[in-house]
């Protein structure tokens, strides 16, 4: 392996292993770095995603047995090289943070310990400001966030045996879930096409409901909202970003008098929170990359197709007819339509 030295206006980032300045990187501590580096392989557009040590005190130290003493302040770090035309990183970003738990620290599912920190490491000064804008608005979703943010210092491959460890041992141990890579590695919708707005020109963006439902967790009338009733063929888009969320193939009849849809376009593209205001405990529904409050989810319901029943405000979302999709940028979802007529003329 050569030993490469890149200058940057942060710290000597010392890198071994296949590296050129012209590749995009970034560095991600998650865990244990099997099933971190698994996660990144599966998704598409990334090219290469190599296990190491980050950030910490010197290449005499990069090694497994002595990172365990926890005396070294490495953390077990996924290089993942990826290709910015087909996944951008605010993509990879996102996906990392769906599956970490960013509220605590030195741990991650059953492992302990300080090579256990979760921390994103940017190489150079792009990627520095999607990592710290899209770490603000993750920072922003909870109480607690213990994620490190910061320049990469260093970076050292593990040991062979260490990579590629779960495709050589499938049913070796995995703090992700396989259901959790599963449904990453077949996303179509990339977050990084959907940037949220500068907090200053969103009042100018949103009208006084839309801004009040959407940044202040507020909820329309029911009966007299845009969509309750609406079924044309389409898809709704987040009101602030425009990034899909859910389509009129899973919107459905309900009593509720706000719009319900039995799932969302893409998992992803919603977080659930628990919410125990005003008295009661609920799962409120944010979406993605606007942190927009979009409404509750609910279960048991006997209105939906699958007992799921996703309550959204019309004032959170915009609606796009299927024969406008293409001309506003969704053209790549138009084949969910035709999959399901395909389906409903056998």
């Amino acid at each position: 392996m050569n030993h490469k030295t890149n200058n940057t206006n942060h710290a000597e980032i010392k890198q071994e292993g296949n590296f050129t300045e012209s590749k995009h990187v970034i560095y991600l501590a998650g865990g244990c770095f099997w099933g971190m580096e698994h996660l990144m392989q599966s998704l598409p557009g990334v090219i290469n995603a190599v296990s190491g040590y980050a950030n910490g005190s010197g290449k005499e130290d990069a090694f497994y047995e002595k990172v365990l003493t926890k005396t070294t302040g490495f953390k077990e770090t996924v290089q993942v090289e990826y290709d910015p035309k087909r996944i951008s990183l605010e993509a990879i970003l996102y996906a990392y943070f769906y599956v970490i738990d960013p509220t605590v620290k030195n741990r991650q599912g059953n492992d302990v310990g300080p090579q256990y920190q979760t921390g994103i490491f940017y190489p150079d000064e792009n990627s520095k400001e999607i990592v710290e804008r899209i770490a603000a608005l993750e920072k922003d979703r909870y109480s607690a966030f213990h994620v490190e943010i910061g320049p990469l210092i260093n970076f050292y491959p593990a040991e062979e045996y260490h990579q590629d460890y779960l495709i050589k041992n499938p049913t070796g141990y995995c703090h992700i879930s396989p259901r959790e890579i599963q449904v990453l590695s077949k996303l179509r919708i990339d977050p990084g096409h959907y940037p949220r707005p500068k907090e200053d020109s969103l009042r100018n963006k949103l009208t006084e409901e839309q801004f009040q439902v959407t940044q202040r967790s507020g909820t329309e009338a029911p009966f007299t909202n845009e969509f309750w009733n609406h079924f044309e063929e389409g898809i709704y888009v987040d009101i602030v970003t425009g990034e899909p969320l859910f389509s009129s193939l899973d919107k459905f009849e309900s009593s509720c008098g706000w719009p319900a849809f039995s799932k969302p376009l893409e998992e992803p593209t919603v977080r659930n929170y628990l919410d125990t205001s005003h008295g009661m405990k609920r799962i409120e529904v944010r979406s993605r990359t606007g942190n927009s409050h979009l409404g509750h989810v609910f279960t048991g319901e006997s209105e939906s197709p699958n007992g799921i029943r996703y309550c959204i405000n019309s004032a959170a979302l915009r609606f796009i007819p299927r024969d406008k999709m293409e001309a506003e940028g969704y053209g790549y979802l138009l084949d969910i339509f035709l999959t399901i007529q395909g389906q409903m003329n056998l």
